[in-house]
């Protein structure tokens, strides 16, 4: 495989002494730079994250993640931000150290250099330079804090007191640095993928305002934590809520009341403001992405804690934070203190408006609410891999990444992103906690629980057929061989005696809806599936011995799972040593039969006109097949749209569209997880709306 190495000029790993694994850790490393009328470069690279700042000046959030051992370098032409006669250049470096679906679990450390044309003006790791990089552990940011969620790390809470943040963007600081030493870091490669959009939104109006009153409640904080964000918020009940319309540019709140906000559609940024306190007291900043009965709803993302806290002194503070977060609305409460929040906004992190060549060209304004929605929940979703959803877990998961990488294709003509998503998936050695020749159902990420998806292994394979399609890449084709081929193995310890996979272990995923209580012992949908990943890397690595394979269990299936009822039965269970049906049939299932061409229009006519015709969006409504359970979003619906695309129902396809996702684009300018607003708002797979009307001729190219 090719694999693009970085070299660092000069640069090598460091880290704040005695804290490499420490949790939650933050870091600021500052380079004092004078003007100058070359270009200057920032190369860098760090576990986990970092913010890049100049005299203070927000210029990005990186860097790009990968997989275990191997970290890519972003590089940054920070020239026009160099606006005094000594410039401080700030990388404020979070390191994580917990097992999580949207970072590694890595010891921290930067590396980074800048660079003057040709001339290295500092590097981290040597003073030989005429710049040198200190270091400033962020004691503003607490680190003994809650978990965001299981996916993500942890709530971002800051305390704040005189002086705060001075190191960022001032020289003649007087905070000392602390001593560093060398740091465990990996292999550098170029990061391969575009860099992010990361323009400024800023929110349009305050909506509500209310009072905040204390709750009679039993219980303390958390004693494990230094501040328990949960719990504090948790105390106060909300009153007296009353509509407003009213400039976010300065919300005056006086002590223990709250103000509502909205921005214009749901976006994923990072946020800043200015802050002026009377007295001490602590601001919360609670987000969301929908209301519900007109507050701010925090639970359609369960065990997510939605939450920013500032606890700070009397005085004036400028904040800028560290992780993206996912909002329309938001509510911020001043609890002890009146409080001024000014200039809130966000820095928006998504994929670059600018490497998209693709415009809708109808004339239906439905569609076309419908096609921003889209690119939106693309861009958010596409930042450095392919992510499930940018709020509450960021991870790159397969299965979604078979229908974004679509949807790159078509926005962008490239598959440019794709290819760094798998390539992740082939690097590692081995991946720790799974079983030999298994994937990880999300990467990179760690799995100590040692769970996976098998089926969403299957779809990185047939993924992998159409980026070849895509793109005839046939290097990286060749270099995932053994890997597949690893995988396949894996699978041929479940076969039982008709050659379909039986008990297969851990998360048996088919789709959310009840298809997912009829994954055992042998899942029907499960095993579609598995014979599409046969004939597709048959055809990929021209090996006829797959392709028959495959068209054995695809016979077998027809034979056994096709009921009386013309539908074909989930799942058969061993009942004293033979497989009986358990007549259980879902919607979802039927899909995934044409999907994976163990059905065909031509060979079950009848199945395909009652599923074209009769299914949709407004079954349940028509009371039409009670006795078959309704598929989801993901990913009954998508194979649904898909299937209607694939045979030509082009009006159908339309139709379905708007049915689906009009109420989607108008409620929070993305697309949904779900049928219903109950989990993520903005969810990148469903950004593949956008491959359809491009199949619909409804899209033009620049």
């Amino acid at each position: 495989m090719v694999i693009h190495n970085y070299t660092f000029r000069a640069a090598t790993p460091i880290w704040e002494v005695g804290t490499s694994r420490m949790q939650n850790r933050t870091v600021c490393f500052t380079a004092d730079i004078p003007a100058t009328d070359r270009t200057v470069t920032v190369s860098a690279t760090a576990s986990c994250a970092f913010v890049l700042m100049v005299n203070g000046t927000y210029v990005a959030h990186g860097p790009a993640r990968t997989c275990h051992g191997f970290f890519r370098v972003d590089e940054y032409d920070i020239s026009r931000y160099l606006t005094k006669e000594i410039n401080r250049v700030a990388i404020r470096v979070a390191s994580y150290n917990r097992y999580s679906y949207s970072y590694l679990n890595q010891p921290g450390f930067l590396c980074a250099e800048i660079t003057a044309g040709e001339d290295i003006l500092a590097a981290t790791g040597t003073d030989q330079y005429p710049v040198s990089f200190n270091a400033y552990p962020v004691t503003e940011r607490v680190s003994k804090v809650q978990e965001y969620s299981f996916q993500r790390t942890f709530v971002e809470t800051y305390k704040l007191t005189e002086g705060a943040f001075d190191y960022e963007f001032n020289p003649n600081t007087a905070v000392a640095p602390v001593a560093v030493e060398p740091a465990v870091a990996g292999r550098f490669i170029c990061r391969d993928i575009p860099y992010n959009d990361e323009d400024d939104h800023a929110p349009l109006s305050v909506i509500h305002r209310g009072r905040l009153e204390l709750k009679d409640r039993d219980g303390s904080p958390n004693k494990n934590l230094e501040y328990d964000s949960g719990f504090m918020v948790e105390r106060w009940a909300y009153r007296d809520q009353t509509d407003v319309n009213e400039s976010p540019a300065e919300i005056i709140l006086d002590a223990n009341t709250y103000a509502d906000i909205v921005f214009d559609r749901n976006t994923t940024g990072i946020y800043e403001f200015d802050l002026e306190t009377e007295s001490d007291g602590d601001l919360f900043i609670l987000f969301a992405e929908v209301l519900r009965d007109g507050q701010i709803y925090l639970g359609s993302l369960p065990s997510t804690h939605n939450v920013l806290t500032v606890s700070a002194k009397a005085g004036k503070y400028h904040v800028q934070c560290a992780m993206p977060h996912t909002m329309k609305y938001v509510r911020i409460q001043a609890t002890e203190s009146s409080m001024k929040v000014s200039g809130l906004h966000i820095h928006h992190i998504a994929y670059p408006m600018t490497a998209i060549n693709t415009r809708y060209n109808g004339d239906d304004a439905a569609m076309k609410r419908i096609y921003d929605a889209a690119v939106e929940t693309f861009r958010a979703n596409s930042v450095d891999i392919y992510m499930d959803c940018p709020s509450r877990e960021r991870a790159g998961w397969l299965c979604d990444s078979f229908f974004t990488s679509r949807v790159e294709r078509v926005l962008t003509g490239k598959s440019i992103l794709e290819r760094a998503f798998l390539q992740n998936f082939i690097l590692p050695e081995r991946f720790e906690y799974l079983p030999k020749g298994m994937l990880p159902m999300c990467y990179p990420s760690d799995h100590p629980n040692e769970n996976f998806i098998p089926n969403w292994a299957m779809w990185y394979g047939v993924e992998l057929l159409e980026y070849y399609k895509r793109t005839g890449d046939r290097e990286f084709i060749d270099s995932a061989k053994d890997r597949m081929y690893g995988l396949m193995d894996y699978f041929k310890a479940f076969e039982n005696e008709y050659g379909l996979l039986e008990k297969l272990e851990k998360w048996v995923f088919v789709e959310w809806s009840h298809s997912n209580d009829l994954v055992q012992d042998v899942s029907f949908p499960s095993n579609m599936l598995y014979a599409r990943l046969l004939n597709d890397m048959g055809i990929l690595y021209e090996d006829p011995a797959l392709i028959e394979k495959a068209a054995s269990i695809r016979k077998v299936i027809n034979e056994l799972a096709m009921t009386e009822s013309g539908f074909f039965c989930d799942n058969a269970l061993r009942v004293d040593s033979k497989l009986v049906l358990s007549g259980e049939r879902t919607e979802s299932c039927q899909y995934y039969a044409f999907f994976c061409d163990v059905a065909t229009p031509e060979s079950h006519p009848e199945l395909w006109n009652t599923l074209v015709y009769e299914f949709g969006y407004d079954r349940q409504e028509k009371g039409l097949y009670p006795e078959i359970w309704p598929a989801n979003a993901f990913i009954g619906n998508y194979l649904r749209l898909d299937l209607l695309n694939r045979y030509g129902f082009k009006n159908e396809l339309y139709d379905n569209i708007k049915g689906y996702f009009t109420y989607m684009a108008d409620t929070t300018g993305t697309l949904w997880e779900h049928a219903g607003d109950y989990a993520s708002c903005n969810h990148g797979f469903a950004s593949h709306v956008l491959y359809w009307m491009d199949e619909l001729g409804l899209l033009t190219r620049d």
